[in-house]
């Protein structure tokens, strides 16, 4: 499935996505307005709203926010959970397709959607958005294990391969200090500069239907055939009921990367620029 195409699967289940999905610490919105500067009126561009999740959080700190989301039902539940929450703007659009109107912003942030973007496109465009000065804030969430602790895909490991044998998304996540030396991916070098790093330890706790609802809403299982995935899910919701005591732990880094845009100046400065 393409990206853009594949990006779009979340569309089918925006009211279960809304539930069941992990949100984000409001220590990252303070650091991120400490860090970038944003505000009362600070104007932001958002970059794959989803639900309207992290635009709830954008929208408390004052921001005027411009939201894209390309996929309908998914844009059209934002529009109602933000409703009344201020000077908040939610365009059904891609990123890459969409009409600014010569507006420009003070940060642009995405939040578990960057890698949709496509990144021949969203570097160049994201730079050419903000005004000088602006930020780019890209959050997300890194699935992590801890010693001594039961961990949902290895409790359900052989039901993944029985069910979907050799599929290369499954894999058993790292630990927590194995995830923070992961080298994740910056192409902003040019564009933006080093990102100011800032990882959150969090946790979902979920009963067996709770968390086989929340594996519905992931990419890997969205692109199965239903007839895998549902069978799949069933047999995983069972065996946290009954081998976990129907009560497991998610656990995530969730991680805020934000890198001031690098101005024509020192663009031009860097050796091989142009």
């Amino acid at each position: 499935m393409e990206r853009p195409q594949l990006g779009l699967v979340f569309n089918e289940v925006p009211e279960l996505y809304d539930r069941v999905r992990p949100g984000y610490p409001g220590e990252l919105f303070a650091d991120l307005a400490t860090i970038t500067g944003i505000g009362a009126g600070s104007p932001v561009l958002e970059v794959g709203a989803g639900t309207g999740q992290a635009t709830r959080s954008l929208a408390a700190l004052g921001c005027a926010v411009t939201a894209l989301e390309p996929g309908p039902e998914m844009a059209a539940l934002a529009r109602r959970h933000l409703a009344a929450s201020g000077d908040v703007h939610i365009e059904q659009s891609t990123f890459e397709g969409w009409d600014d109107h010569g507006v420009r912003f003070d940060a642009v942030v995405a939040a578990s959607s960057w890698h949709w973007v496509d990144p021949s496109v969203g570097w160049r465009r994201a730079h050419d958005l903000l005004r000088p000065g602006g930020w780019l804030a890209l959050l997300g969430h890194v699935v992590v294990r801890r010693s001594g602790e039961p961990e949902m895909y290895a409790e359900t490991a052989d039901l993944h391969e029985r069910f979907s044998p050799g599929n290369p998304d499954w894999g058993h996540p790292p630990s927590e200090e194995q995830a923070r030396a992961i080298d994740q991916v910056w192409d902003g070098d040019g564009l933006f500069d080093a990102p100011v790093v800032r990882w959150y330890p969090t946790v979902q706790w979920f009963s067996g239907q709770d968390f086989a609802d929340h594996l519905r809403t992931n990419s890997p299982y969205r692109k199965l055939d239903p007839g895998v995935r549902e069978p799949l899910l069933d047999a995983v919701a069972d065996r946290v009921r009954t081998r976990m005591g129907d009560r497991a732990a998610r656990r995530y880094l969730t991680v805020l990367r934000a890198g001031r845009r690098r101005e024509r100046q020192r663009l031009a400065a860097r050796p091989g620029s142009r």
